[in-house]
């Protein structure tokens, strides 16, 4: 599969972004999804799923924050960003969690910054 992240982009503290990702190449409706983020310096961490039938889990970090959301009919993930902080700041990916193993699975990412 395919994965196209963009949302991304530099806001202040407190600010809010949408990420999205268009996956193809592969049954997005059957299968979970998941959003990613490596900041400078640091391995890439999970951030949040979402299954086929839409249940979600956040990390504790960006609970209240942040909700993933998926619309099975564009093949599109989101990730719904709001009262950002500094330490939010990394390149924000998407992928299937049964691939993350898979280094040749990941896309371009898309750049979040958040300033204070």
């Amino acid at each position: 599969q395919v994965q196209l992240e963009s949302g991304g982009g530099l806001v202040q503290a407190g600010g809010s972004l949408r990420l999205s990702c268009v996956v193809s190449g592969s049954i997005f409706s059957d299968n979970t999804m998941g959003w990613y983020r490596q900041a400078p310096g640091k391995p890439r961490e999970w951030v949040a799923t979402i299954t086929s039938g839409g249940i979600t889990v956040h990390k504790d970090s960006v609970k209240g924050r942040f909700t993933i959301s998926r619309d099975n009919a564009k093949n599109t993930v989101y990730l719904q960003m709001n009262s950002l902080k500094p330490e939010d700041t990394a390149v924000y990916y998407c992928n299937l969690p049964k691939k993350i193993w898979d280094d040749g699975s990941w896309g371009q990412g898309t750049q979040v910054t958040v300033s204070s």
